[in-house]
């Protein structure tokens, strides 16, 4: 048991996966999970342990923002010794050319956060998918025929910006090549590497922030089933 998990060593699986919404990790485990236990209620951070073809996975919800996320990574990688992490999340895409619904591999994180700076003594660290993961990701993608796109994604600290920033904050992000932004990547890919586990982040494109599409709380919630099928078919090649 943790600080903020009451699941007991043994009770997690290596291999979690990570939505920030715990309604989203309900339904996610009652999808795809055989024989699935919920291993943590507390603060109603839902999440659950079962099978999937066979391997044994883990759904453990991590709220929104780095901080929150953070909090719980490093507890299932200290704690419970958890070696894959693929979180599936919520992206606002930057580029006119990124669709709603359209997946979202996320190669490395840029960050706006302070949160690792200290950790670096003031520099910049790149944080980064592993590689393995990614690959063998996007070929499944491509082989299904799934709108697809790996880039850079954007962990920001921020989701209202500032009023006189709502028509351009996302510009120069957009000018170098980031295709989205969302709130936990950075994180997930730091405290990984630090802990020499590997990490992915599947996003799902929920709004775009330049033309204005979007998607409804319950299509995030419940319907963006492509990013959860898509992580367990890894899942299941862990086995092999």
């Amino acid at each position: 048991m943790s600080v903020h998990l009451e699941a007991r060593p043994g009770d997690i699986a290596p291999i979690v996966l990570l939505p920030g919404d715990p309604l989203r990790a309900e339904f996610i485990a009652d999808r795809f999970l055989t024989d699935a236990v919920c291993h943590n209620k507390v603060r109603n951070a839902l999440g659950f342990t079962g099978t999937h073809k066979g391997v044994r996975v883990s759904i453990q919800s991590t709220g929104m923002g780095m901080p929150s996320a953070a909090i719980y990574v490093s507890e299932l990688l200290t704690t419970y010794n958890a070696r894959v992490l693929i979180r599936i999340g919520t992206c606002g895409a930057i580029r006119a050319d990124l669709r709603t619904r359209d997946l979202v591999l996320a190669q490395s994180a840029a960050t706006d956060s302070a949160m690792f700076r200290q950790t670096f003594n003031g520099s910049t660290f790149a944080a980064t998918a592993s590689f393995d993961l990614l690959q063998r990701a996007h070929a499944l993608a491509f082989e299904w025929g799934k709108p697809l796109r790996v880039g850079q994604v954007l962990t920001s600290d921020t989701f209202y910006p500032d009023e006189s920033q709502l028509a351009t904050w996302w510009n120069p992000w957009a000018e170098h090549g980031v295709l989205a932004a969302e709130m936990e990547t950075a994180a997930v890919y730091t405290l990984a590497a630090r802990r020499s586990a590997r990490a992915l982040s599947i996003l799902t494109v929920s709004d775009n922030l330049v033309t204005g599409e979007q998607t409804t709380a319950e299509e995030r919630q419940t319907g963006f089933v492509d990013m959860a099928t898509l992580a367990f078919a890894l899942v299941a090649e862990q086995a092999r």
